[in-house]
């Protein structure tokens, strides 16, 4: 019979990952701790390794484009509260 099939959470995901990384033990070792396939603690530590530089470097420029966009959004708020306020009155309400 087969295993329904299972849904980790990306924490979970990550301390196997790193137990990956560490080395203390092999990926059969760490397969039978977590009850996950070999193959997949591969996987989810390439990904680790791969996305790791996008962890620490992409905040800051993430951080200014989203205030930028912020701004934007905020401003056409404005625009759109004042043209409300205009047509109201227009319209004697």
């Amino acid at each position: 019979m087969k295993r329904k099939r299972r849904n980790h959470l990306p924490g979970f995901k990550a301390k196997v990952a790193l137990a990956a990384i560490k080395g203390d033990k092999t990926l059969a070792e760490i397969g039978e701790q977590f009850d996950v396939h070999q193959n997949q603690i591969q996987t989810w530590k390439k990904q680790l390794l791969d996305q790791a530089d996008t962890i620490f470097g992409c905040s800051q420029e993430q951080k200014t484009a989203d205030e930028s966009h912020l701004k934007d959004l905020h401003a056409k708020i404005g625009e759109l509260a004042l043209e409300n306020d205009f047509l109201s009155k227009a319209l004697g309400r």
